[in-house]
């Protein structure tokens, strides 16, 4: 069954992306002194910078440590999107949280743009954490993390080995591997052979090749004959007015798809992952695959402290819609509260 943002592969020819991004305007450091804002973060990452927003309680004590969340965004999204519509609930709600643009996309740094490294993906997280452990103001020991779509398997992947993180709470979450196995037509197998072909091929003439995630337009949907709810209410999200934004560029480097294919994030969780865990699941369950996993995980899980299923959800419709978004951070407030 097709799944996802990630079913359609229109082939882009390789074009430099000059990048936008203001980072120089990033602090690097955190500060206490201004409560019930948005602070830009410039987050060390080896040779690069990770771009982050820190979004902080409008009620802060200064002289009390606060706990701190990690969010863990889906593949494609920038942290004004889906991250920001959580963040922002969490802070009002008193918890600081650090939402970020993963290395190669958005506003941060990192080359070749557009990849989505899953590896990568969860060593961002870790850096997050370098950041937050060291940050005055915030509990070193009460740092959690939230994942959303593909974002939940990343935090699951990290907090099995990252024990500096004390919670793990998740929304729609996808094993983004298990995904893109499931809808290789031919099997991965066949899929890696085709994708050591196109990366021969783009040695011989010098071009990297993206893909799209999301078809640009619903009538591009329809032509691809892409008709289903969820698809159709991916587009409506991320490419429209609703939820678009001019650093997410809906593209994906091809490369990226052999390194997903193989990934596997609940590998070992069972074992690794001591963490309390949360699991935020739509009732309705459409074809991104997110029920059936999150359900897998909160049984493979070795600390599961509370499920959530918020019926009449889809799994698009739990990145903005209001009544589900604050339900669903009602709850993880809770979870938060009662673990960090």
């Amino acid at each position: 069954m097709r799944t996802l943002l990630h079913v359609v592969q229109f082939r882009i020819s390789f074009r430099s992306y000059k990048n936008s991004r203001v980072l120089d305007s990033y602090r690097t450091t955190i500060s206490r002194k201004k409560p019930g804002m948005v602070q830009h973060l410039r987050i060390p990452r080896g040779p690069v910078n990770l771009a982050a927003d820190l979004h902080l309680p409008d009620s802060a004590d200064s002289s009390a440590p606060l706990c701190a969340v990690v969010l863990s965004t889906p593949g494609s999204s920038v942290k004004e999107q889906i991250g920001a519509n959580y963040a922002s609930r969490l802070a009002a709600r008193g918890i600081a949280a650090l939402v970020l643009d993963p290395a190669h996309q958005g506003q941060s740094e990192g080359e070749p743009r557009d990849l989505e490294d899953p590896y990568r993906r969860g060593e961002d997280i870790s850096y997050a954490l370098d950041a937050l452990t060291t940050a005055p103001g915030i509990d070193p020991q009460r740092i959690g993390v939230l994942g959303i779509c593909a974002g939940g398997g990343y935090a699951v992947h990290t907090a099995r080995t990252d024990h500096r993180i004390k919670a793990v709470g998740t929304v729609v979450p996808v094993n983004i591997g298990n995904a893109f196995r499931s809808f290789s037509p031919d099997g991965p197998a066949a899929a890696l052979d085709a994708l050591a072909d196109a990366r021969t091929e783009e040695g011989r003439s010098g071009e990297m090749t993206r893909v799209n995630w999301l078809p640009d337009t619903l009538e591009d949907a329809t032509a691809a004959g892409l008709t289903d709810i969820d698809t159709t209410q991916a587009v409506t999200y991320y490419r429209t007015e609703r939820g678009g934004n001019e650093h997410s560029t809906n593209l994906r480097l091809l490369r990226s798809d052999p390194l997903l294919l193989g990934y596997d994030a609940f590998h070992l969780a069972d074992q690794l992952m001591t963490q309390p865990l949360q699991v935020v699941l739509a009732g309705r369950t459409g074809n991104t695959g997110s029920y059936d996993m999150g359900m897998q995980l909160w049984k493979l899980a070795p600390n599961p402290v509370d499920l959530m299923v918020i019926d009449g959800a889809g799994h698009y419709e739990m990145y903005d819609e209001p009544a589900y978004v604050d339900a669903a951070v009602e709850r993880l407030t809770n979870f938060y509260v009662n673990n960090l």
